[in-house]
């Protein structure tokens, strides 16, 4: 089957004039779904990603005199998540727009859920050798897998059950995993660190012995939920009247680089900033807002309490997702991102100010994170309905799942490997200069992306 229309010429088309589909799933069901399962996968990644700063370099890494040597070994395997996720959209996109979405996101599910499983039974460096960080990278590139098909089979499930020019709002669900299974991961943590009186360079402790297994060995139980959840799914009507006019394609990862390659590209562009800020704002500045002030590695912020300050900063992640997803379905997507993103370049210029070491507090700490928190919401809320919205329907799963993940390498893979070295070479003013950056090249991409707030998804 031979795509003719492609989101390079979308066609916008009133509401009055699409037929209404239904289907099985109310709106709380997808409400759930998409919601329920972004959670655990964010949760998975962000349990991994705290632990690489404050576990692993201890744990899985030949002991080294440096301790930035260990941390960026560390980081390191973190980043190979990042690879792994374009060949999870690559993968669960060829079923999820060969076979359905719903059982796809049940596949991805369990992929996710499995390896973090088993990074919480895994051996140390002291036990098993240079197996252990093996192992445990292996596992991060299956992490990487299932998350790389997960996003875009969610996203796809809320926006595709979307009533027309409320699909921002509706694509919100999903985005709002993000926060809240980055809430739930540090908030385990934080338990356990206060619970075993965890304090900053004791390896000898309860938390390193065991304890930090226990956010790992927990998502067994939110799979088992989220399984549960999807299995009730039927299949959205959009992906549905394809499948019923026979539009499906046999390779939907050739189909989407024959008549949407520049929607990937684009796609990735628009995206890139949005990981720079997340992973900066997140698994970098936890390595700087702990690290010793002494050495002038950072501001020395004890972990437990720098735990509380990530709690209260993810509040304002939450806040920032429901108002930008009505904002872009009332505004726009292009003009919407556009202002955000130029709200992301002031806040770039304003690293030193927050973060000088001379003068940086936990308060001062605390408002650079919640702000870089309330604009990630701002930037990431309509992602889940601009990416899905450049691609043709029966490529939709993989285009925006290749777009969104390529994004991915780019801007998150390497963000908290660059700002380490940058940091430690010239202090925080330099990784703002590197998120200004890219944050002005997602720019140019977003200006010249065309608009896709009244698209109808049927008609592509």
């Amino acid at each position: 089957m031979t795509t003719t229309l492609n989101s390079s010429s979308p066609t916008p088309d009133s509401s009055a004039s699409t037929p209404t589909r239904t289907n099985g799933n109310s709106r709380g069901r997808v409400i759930i779904a998409s919601t329920v399962g972004t959670t655990i996968e964010f949760y998975d990644f962000y349990a991994y990603a705290t632990a690489a700063v404050v576990v692993f370099p201890h744990l899985f890494f030949p002991k080294n005199d440096n301790s930035t040597v260990g941390l960026l070994a560390s980081l390191a395997t973190f980043g190979l998540a990042f690879v792994a996720r374009p060949l999870g959209s690559v993968l669960f996109g060829h079923f999820g727009d060969r076979i359905g979405r719903k059982a796809t996101l049940i596949g991805a599910l369990l992929t996710m859920g499995i390896a973090t499983f088993i990074i919480g039974c895994l051996p140390t460096y002291d036990q098993i050798g240079l197996w252990a960080p093996a192992l445990l990278a292996l596992l991060r590139f299956c992490q990487g897998i299932g998350l790389g098909g997960e996003w875009s089979g969610a996203a796809l499930l809320a926006t595709e059950n979307a009533e027309e020019g409320k699909r921002a709002r509706a694509a919100m669900w999903p985005q709002l995993g993000a926060p809240f299974g980055f809430l739930l991961a540090n908030g385990l943590f934080l338990l356990l660190v206060t619970i075993m009186s965890h304090t900053d360079g004791d390896i000898e402790g309860d938390f390193l012995s065991w304890g930090w297994r226990v956010p790992f060995l927990c998502s067994s139980v939110m799979v088992v939920i989220g399984l549960w959840v999807r299995f009730k799914l039927d299949e959205t009507p959009v992906f549905q009247e394809t499948l019923d006019k026979g539009e499906d394609v046999k390779v939907p990862t050739k189909e989407v680089f024959r008549v949407a390659w520049k929607e990937v590209i684009l796609g990735t562009f628009v995206m890139v900033s949005t990981y720079t800020l997340f992973y900066i704002v997140t698994t970098w500045f936890l390595s700087f807002g702990i690290g010793d002030r002494g050495e002038g590695k950072g501001l020395g912020i004890e972990y437990e309490r720098f735990l509380v300050i990530q709690l209260i900063s993810a509040c304002f992640f939450v806040i920032g997702i429901p108002i930008a997803g009505h904002l872009a379905d009332t505004i726009g997507r292009r003009k919407f991102l556009t202002i955000t993103s130029c709200i992301i370049l002031v806040y770039s210029c304003a690293f030193q100010l927050f973060l000088d070491l001379d003068s940086a507090t936990e308060v001062t700490a605390c408002l650079f994170l919640s702000l870089g928190m309330l604009l990630m919401g701002l930037i990431f809320g309509p992602m889940s309905a601009v990416l899905p919205e450049m691609f043709p329907t029966n490529v939709r799963y993989t285009g925006s799942g290749i777009a969104y993940n390529l994004s991915s390498i780019l801007g998150a893979a390497v963000a908290p490997f660059i700002a380490v070295a940058l940091a430690t070479n010239y202090g925080p003013w330099a990784v703002g200069v590197y998120l200004g950056v890219v944050t002005l090249i997602s720019l140019v991409a977003i200006r010249i992306m065309r608009e896709t707030k009244d698209i109808d998804l049927y008609s592509v």
